[in-house]
């Protein structure tokens, strides 16, 4: 039955995500089994594109360089330009059958990649809201245009700072930004003031490229072999030079204050067997979440420093290259209330018996008697932003305004921009008060039941706002007014951050990223 709190136009997208749900959720099963770790989203980007495209958008694909990512645009008309995006990759690492019993899919490794956030519900959620806000658009008459993203390799922070870099967000007028929830205490709701912090991501690229430069041949005497002469250090000595002494000068970089966190991560290490050659060629890369830019800044002076001094000891030349940096996310209360003024309209998700079953049987395979109530009770809750908003504000410090990362923040400084989050399945600990294994969370990603609730209740929300903010201009105005404030008078004001890539920045797309290969063996899972 038709919400009458809802517009004629509204009611229609609710009504079309209704009578597409059974196709939607293949849509959800076809990219949650492709699977596709970052940068190397080929297959779940073609389906997006291709749909896209069968919908009337015109895709560019390979925007700003990417080959797994696209710029979509429809337009019926003059109006706002708002914009959504989707994300479809996977994570390394975590392959896991939607079953609730730890087994990687069949066919692959364990250490293949599979989707935890998940990305692949996070996708067609936002995908499905935006089809159902077009349309309920052309039905109803309503102008405007919609810019639909295609936002690679998300677990690096990747796409969203190069698209910014290269002008893609230019023109917009709203953004809307959806995750599955990742704070218990903000379930069903949206970001208020405590946005994602930066996140910046460098590699450095070690080489011995003369290597019979280290020593004096002449000094090995008359039967010297090369094989017993003394070798340059070369690079598997640089990596683990740059791990040891950066790890060990961790604590030393910043301040024990506030929530930061530094990782590391060798994708080559010699490029040499074990003879008496100096290993040529390897790489670390580090990634950062900090509150401040200016404490990742910091950080990557030392780093930078190390690797300088490194290189020098053991006879190699680096090389120093960004992944990426975002900025921090920028706050817009318009844009929350009316987002979620939509969530209350519409409820909270609710999960079925079904779904409650399946959970059951991932506890007994844990070892614990299953429970009446699987889940967390937050999940079938709404949490309005200002509540959700003093949870973070009694585990922060009072100076920090940023926390984790996620680099939908590039959006945030190109139009006003909500940040929604809603429930995907997660279950209370178990008995001993643990919490339980992320396999089983990750399982429940590919099992309908469990995740069909959460996407399907984004879709809802994110086409009614779409739609508000096609047809209430005063709110879409308030959303403005608020961005142009905060920014010091918008795009190019005084207190705007502009993106921190440059404008011919190259994604960092041909390093050795893990990925599926075919090889004279068959499919292989490469991380080397």
């Amino acid at each position: 039955m038709a919400d009458m709190s809802f517009s004629d136009a509204q009611n229609a997208a609710l009504a079309w995500l209704r009578d597409n749900n059974a196709q939607l959720s293949a849509d959800h099963q076809t990219i949650w089994s492709f699977h596709e770790p970052s940068w190397r989203e080929y297959r779940s980007s073609q389906w997006y594109v291709n749909r896209l495209r069968e919908e009337g958008f015109e895709v560019e694909q390979g925007s700003a360089g990417m080959p797994t990512a696209f710029s979509a645009t429809w337009s019926n008309g003059p109006g706002p330009v708002i914009a959504g995006y989707a994300e479809y990759d996977a994570v390394p690492g975590q392959s896991q059958v939607a079953a609730p019993y730890r087994a990687p899919r069949e066919g692959t490794t364990k250490h293949a990649a599979g989707h935890t956030d998940p990305h692949s519900a996070l996708g067609i959620g936002s995908f499905a809201g935006f089809m159902a806000a077009k349309k309920a658009m052309e039905q109803s008459g309503i102008t405007g245009t919609l810019r639909f993203f295609g936002e690679p390799a998300e677990k690096m922070c990747g796409s969203k700072p190069v698209h910014a870099a290269h002008g893609y967000y230019d023109g917009l007028d709203a953004a809307i930004s959806f995750h599955p929830h990742s704070f218990n205490a903000l379930t069903n709701g949206c970001f208020w003031d405590t946005t994602s912090a930066p996140y910046w991501s460098r590699i450095y690229t070690f080489e011995c490229e003369n290597p019979e430069t280290w020593l004096d041949q002449t000094r090995g005497g008359g039967v010297a072999h090369a094989h017993a002469a003394a070798r340059a250090p070369g690079a598997i000595d640089a990596v683990c030079l740059m791990y040891t002494n950066s790890k060990m000068m961790k604590e030393s970089m910043l301040p024990h204050t506030g929530t930061w966190t530094l990782n590391e991560y060798i994708p080559v290490a010699g490029q040499a067997a074990a003879d008496n050659l100096a290993p040529a060629y390897s790489q670390i890369q580090y990634s950062m979440r900090a509150p401040t830019l200016e404490m990742c800044e910091t950080v990557f002076s030392v780093l930078d420093r190390n690797a300088e001094h490194v290189a020098a000891m053991t006879h190699c030349t680096v090389q120093a290259e960004w992944i990426t940096k975002t900025r921090a996310g920028l706050p817009n209360h318009a844009m929350a209330e009316i987002a979620f003024r939509n969530f209350e309209k519409l409820g909270a998700p609710v999960w079925s018996e079904a779904a409650k079953a399946f959970a059951r049987e991932g506890q007994r395979h844990l070892g614990f008697e299953p429970m009446v109530e699987p889940f967390i009770e937050n999940m079938e809750r709404l949490t309005p932003p200002w509540e959700a908003e003093k949870a973070f504000r009694q585990q922060l410090p009072a100076w920090q305004l940023n926390y984790a990362a996620d680099d939908y923040v590039d959006y945030t400084w190109h139009a006003p921009t909500v940040r929604l989050y809603v429930a995907r399945p997660t279950l209370k600990p178990d008995p001993s008060g643990k919490r339980c294994p992320e396999w089983l969370r990750h399982s429940m990603n590919g099992d309908p039941a469990c995740i069909d609730p959460m996407w399907s209740k984004a879709a809802e929300v994110i086409a009614t706002t779409v739609l508000d903010l096609m047809t209430d201009r005063v709110g879409l105005d308030k959303a403005q007014a608020e961005f142009k404030e905060r920014t010091g008078g918008g795009v190019g004001g005084s207190r705007w951050v502009g993106p921190l890539l440059s404008a011919d920045f190259k994604a960092p797309v041909d390093y050795n990223w893990p990925e599926w290969v075919v090889t004279p063996r068959g499919p292989e899972w490469k991380t080397r």
